[in-house]
């Protein structure tokens, strides 16, 4: 059984029963289960599940392992977190996480008005709201509105300027007043493609000298008592602990250093986020070097020595994990739409009465390749290829004989491969990196994994069935873009072996896990492929699950409606230029206007191609 790395990722949020994917709550059904049934409701194309139950079991973990590390250090302060907004602020994805964390000191973070704005409408009641990123006095001043609505508000200073116009505002509103922050600049950063977010010349932050101009400025203007929190930032994904700890040191010392110079009322420390996900597949490719224990251990361990040594208060302890949060909550599914050498079969063959020797001998190497032979014969057909290739360029052989190498090459290959299917995969490595299926995926790379894309960040892939049955193709994954960037090449070193199915006679869907954090927010347009279609999974009390909350992908017409046309004049322009061709007939031009229609209110993505049912 091939389990494609899920116990390495998964977390047991996802399992493998009985060949396939099950979702490991209630009564575990399986996720192509679950496809099969909105695909019978008509949904068709790629799709993604969100499942708020694994928001709940992460948040939970959170707490439950800093509070462990609180309780068994005797640690004096409280553990609370809040959610950045920027990991994900869709609808569906912001109101379960909520409503799965009530009864937690568990907000939202915001860096944005728009962000603000959300915090401010969904929060759940006492819970924190932290807004970071620079601010205007438009902004400040909906933080000010926050407080008067009696919510939990902090804004976190990124530098001097903000904190005069707080001044500013709370003249001019009166309190009650929100809480404020400093975010503090460390020397200390991150690791990795995200270390630029902390450090010295980092973007966010102020410096020691601003921090004591700042402790001024709020003594004098009577706001001193308002100043609860420092916060800081060093990356996302922080791959190892080392930077983790180094930046807690230093900012645990600046906490100390400003309590004593009067901050009386500075009880907490955000230390932002970063909290790492494993998204490897390959037990010698793991993407973090420490586990939630030990992360949770070190942050409280670390932060109750420096305040004891300093003889301040211990601080309370904010978190703002969102990619740990949301990573895992949303699995994206698409289907493949054709293996492209699936095309080569022998009724392609247009054999001649007199062939090219290499010709011939490619049939005799088909016709009697057998298990002891078949990697030899593979690389000799190779060979073959490539000398008849070149006499078709010099004009010797003529295209009935290039398609006759084509066929037989790649029924040399399935041949071989499925003699040696039982052999290990790593015996196979060589002869798979030289020859790869594509597999054509109804989905973009640019809208549904742009990290991909724009980071190389990898995400686990795998099918959804056939997990009893040994997959014998190594797959570079094409997307439906007219862009040779929309692909996953097959690579040596993380290698993925997909089945070989006949997509005439059955679906084949892949599922690409991890994808809840980041994906849907920095998704683009590209040839104006929209969101897939999304469904909401939840349990009911007995463990059935049920859809809700659908979200359909848009329609063309919306589409361009987002671009800002006037779909109106393209509706006009296009019925005008039906009813003035003269190229259809006058009783045909209703029925064409009406296509047209159908065609428009359809989604972007593709309905079937090459035989396939997706």
């Amino acid at each position: 059984m091939m389990d494609y790395g899920i116990k390495i990722w998964g977390g047991y949020d996802f399992i493998i029963e009985d060949g396939k994917v099950v979702i490991n709550e209630g009564n575990r059904p399986a996720i192509i289960d679950i496809v099969k049934d909105v695909r019978e409701q008509g949904f068709k194309g790629p799709v993604l599940f969100r499942f708020p139950h694994i928001l709940k079991k992460h948040v939970n973990s959170l707490f439950n392992k800093f509070n462990k590390y609180i309780k068994e250090y005797e640690y004096s302060g409280k553990f609370s977190s809040v959610f950045p907004l920027k990991v994900n602020q869709y609808p569906n994805f912001v109101k379960y996480l909520m409503e799965k964390t009530k009864g937690k000191n568990y907000g939202l973070e915001a860096g944005s008005k728009p962000e603000l704005i959300i915090a401010m409408s969904y929060v759940n009641e006492k819970c924190s709201i932290v807004v970071n990123g620079f601010k205007d006095k438009e902004m400040i001043s909906l933080g000010f509105i926050s407080a008067k609505m009696g919510q939990n508000i902090t804004l976190t200073i990124e530098g001097l300027n903000e904190l005069e116009t707080i001044v500013e505002v709370a003249k001019e509103m009166g309190p009650p007043y929100p809480n404020i922050g400093l975010r503090i600049k460390l020397h200390s950063s991150g690791i990795g493609i995200w270390a630029k977010s902390g450090g010295i010349n980092s973007k966010f932050g102020l410096t020691s000298v601003e921090l004591i101009e700042a402790l001024r400025i709020l003594k004098e203007e009577g706001l001193i008592d308002y100043l609860t929190m420092i916060h800081f930032h060093i990356g996302s994904q922080i791959s190892e602990i080392s930077p983790v700890k180094k930046a807690l040191r230093e900012a645990g010392n600046i906490y100390a250093e400003l309590y004593k110079m009067g901050a009386k009322n500075l009880k907490k420390i955000d230390i932002g986020g970063g909290l790492a996900v494993e998204y490897s597949q390959h037990k010698t490719l793991h993407s973090i070097n420490y586990t939630l224990d030990e992360y949770a251990s070190d942050v409280v361990f670390l932060l109750k020595m420096i305040a004891n040594n300093k003889g301040v208060p211990e601080p309370d302890i904010f978190i703002e994990a969102g990619r740990y949060v949301a990573a895992s909550h949303a699995v994206l599914v698409v289907p493949v739409l054709e293996l492209f050498s699936q095309e080569y079969n022998e009724q392609k063959l247009c054999l001649k009465e007199h062939n090219p020797p290499l010709i011939e001998e490619l049939y005799e190497l088909y016709n009697t390749i057998n298990e002891k032979n078949a990697v030899e014969f593979l690389h000799d057909s190779l060979d073959h290829m490539e000398s008849l290739l070149t006499l078709f360029d010099l004009g010797y052989i003529d295209l009935i004989d290039r398609n006759n190498t084509e066929v037989l090459v790649h029924l040399i290959i399935r041949k071989s491969i499925e003699l040696l299917k039982n052999k290990n995969l790593s015996e196979l490595k060589d002869i798979q990196n030289m020859i790869q299926e594509r597999y054509l995926l109804n989905f973009s790379i640019f809208q549904s994994l742009p990290d991909y894309w724009g980071l190389g960040q990898q995400f686990p892939v795998m099918p959804l069935d056939k997990l009893d049955i040994s997959p014998t193709r190594s797959a570079s994954l094409w997307d439906i873009t007219c862009d040779s960037d929309g692909e996953i090449a097959f690579d040596a070193d993380r290698p993925l072996f997909l089945h070989d199915v006949d997509l005439k006679k059955e679906d084949y869907f892949l599922g690409f896990f991890l994808v809840g954090a980041y994906q849907e927010t920095l998704g683009m347009e590209h040839n104006l492929f929209t969101h897939p279609t999304e469904f909401v999974i939840t349990f009911d009390e007995e463990g059935n699950y049920k859809i809700d909350d659908i979200i359909e992908a848009q329609n063309i017409l919306d589409v361009l409606d987002d671009l800002d046309y006037d779909v109106k004049e393209i509706e006009r322009r296009l019925k005008q230029n039906i009813e003035d061709s003269d190229l259809i007939p006058d009783d045909e031009k209703k029925d064409v206007i009406g296509n047209l229609y159908l065609v428009l209110s359809e989604n972007c993505y593709l309905k079937t191609i090459a035989g396939s049912k997706n």
